[in-house]
């Protein structure tokens, strides 16, 4: 508590602590809705949500600064929910626990929220301040960034007036974006038939865990092992050995987050016991080592499990893994223009749902150009339409093309250069970001989008690095006063 008594700015951080109060799963913010429409009524400001969810606060000028352009400041109020398997935990109820490890903020075992929470709570510390320089500002909260930006799909042309907008929903200090991928979702499901299981079966829990993960469009290019991949791998080696029958499959969580942990459940002869077994230790030594610098960290287990009286048959099973060997996974191409990743595609999860006796894979496809998108994408349903699969790809969302007249990231550029005496490195991105959309509805829009350091998003290993939050908040200050 001291320690987090210490922390500057006082105000952004005093705000970020109540939005950690809040439950906020993506798809699920009712209660961070009614939370902002509390805060700022209660500021006397104007205050509104529109049909999609997205809640407005708008803050006149300050004395003087009546006739400068309107300045919208947007972030996401939603966060991604992801928690380490043995940490008791409710998204839906409960507070996340911060805490502070050295210069670096965290929380217990789950994501920090920080992805975007601190960019709420910056908006939320302007909204009540009464001593900053700035001109008339719009601050736009939008819902569900993280599993559709329905939120920012749904909002209409006229909710937000502004000429300027600052995205806060980046991780890297001294880094401004001015464009962003475009993706979609690819899911593909398979049907299968629960069979008896064969006599003298022997009963296997394979996982795969304590990988890194991380975000599956800003850490795609970092080389981190994908669990699903991984277990995939082994069932395919031991498929081609003995008859391998799957029982049960859960692996990986949400769509843009790189899958951390995977597990199945298989019968094999109980002769092949002493086989998969050796098998599975051959396997871990060696991927350890392919991994030995990104993923340090992960750990293979074999456990027997209790047996089952059906397996999936043996069919669906066996084309369900030559199908995840086979798809593509991680960078598909980097851009012929910058150093920066243009094309990649995600296994971020496989579930075997058995009340509906259907296996899902859940995949998401990112590129700043709209074609080699469809490719990938089309790509990944292929390889599932050969096995034998049910494939649906989304509409997705579009990308965000940089404005090389933006008089917005000229004033951000020359505040950041007066403040900290350095460049700021000016780049696109190949995660996606709601200014692609505002971009289609708001296209007289100038727009640029940073944030402090983030590292581990969309994992529990999410953590904010303490001291970039006063120096975004200073430099988003510095331009408000003189934009």
């Amino acid at each position: 508590m001291n320690a987090m008594a210490t922390l500057k700015p006082e105000s952004v951080f005093e705000c970020f602590a109540q939005v950690n109060k809040v439950p906020r799963p993506s798809k699920r913010e009712e209660r961070m809705i009614d939370f902002l429409l509390d805060y700022g009524k209660g500021l006397g400001l104007p205050t509104r949500r529109d049909e999609a969810g997205n809640v407005i606060i708008s803050k006149p000028a300050t004395k003087g600064m009546e006739n400068r352009p309107t300045v919208v400041l947007q972030s996401h109020m939603d966060m991604v929910c992801e928690k380490n398997a043995d940490v008791d935990f409710d998204f839906d109820r409960d507070a996340i626990q911060t805490y502070v490890d050295g210069e670096w903020m965290r929380a217990k075992g789950t994501t920090l929220g920080a992805d975007d929470g601190i960019g709420v709570a910056m908006e939320m510390a302007l909204l009540a301040a009464t001593d900053l320089k700035h001109g008339p500002l719009e601050c736009v909260f939008t819902r569900d960034e993280e599993t559709g930006l329905t939120g920012a799909e749904g909002m209409k042309d006229d909710f937000m007036t502004g000429q300027y907008l600052i995205n806060l929903d980046s991780e890297d200090e001294g880094e401004i974006f001015v464009s962003c991928a475009g993706g979609c979702r690819t899911t593909a499901t398979f049907h299968y038939e629960e069979k008896p299981t064969p006599a003298n079966q022997y009963f296997a829990r394979l996982t795969v865990k304590g990988l890194t993960g991380g975000h599956s469009g800003d850490d795609i290019d970092k080389k981190r092992a994908n669990a699903n991949k991984l277990l995939s791998r082994f069932l395919y080696l031991e498929l081609k050995k003995m008859p391998v029958l799957l029982a049960d499959i859960q692996a990986g969580g949400l769509h843009n987050a790189i899958p951390r942990e995977a597990m199945a459940v298989i019968a094999v002869p109980e002769s092949m016991r002493d086989t998969l077994a050796a098998d599975w230790n051959l396997f871990s030594a060696a991927v350890r080592e392919e991994y030995s610098v990104t993923d340090p960290n992960v750990e293979f287990l074999l456990e027997t499990a209790d047996p089952t009286a059906t397996v999936i048959d043996r069919q669906t099973g066996h084309r369900l893994i030559y199908a995840l060997q086979g798809v593509f996974n991680g960078v598909f191409a980097m851009s012929q223009d910058i150093a920066l990743v243009e094309t990649s595609t995600n296994l971020a999860s496989i579930h075997r749902v058995p009340e509906k006796k259907t296996i899902e894979i859940n995949s998401s496809q990112r590129s700043s150009i709209y074609s080699a998108r469809v490719n990938v994408a089309d790509t990944f349903a292929a390889v599932f339409e050969l096995a034998g699969a049910e494939v649906e790809t989304g509409e997705g969302y579009p990308g965000w093309k940089p404005n090389p007249d933006s008089h917005l990231l000229k004033v951000a550029v020359e505040q950041y250069k007066r403040l900290f005496g350095k460049e700021p490195v000016v780049r696109g991105i190949h995660a996606g970001l709601e200014c692609g959309l505002f971009s289609e509805k708001y296209p007289h829009l100038d727009m640029i989008s940073f944030g402090p350091t983030l590292r581990g998003v969309h994992s529990p290993d999410e953590k904010l690095l303490i001291p970039t939050v006063q120096m975004v908040w200073n430099h988003l200050l510095a331009i408000l006063e003189n934009i």
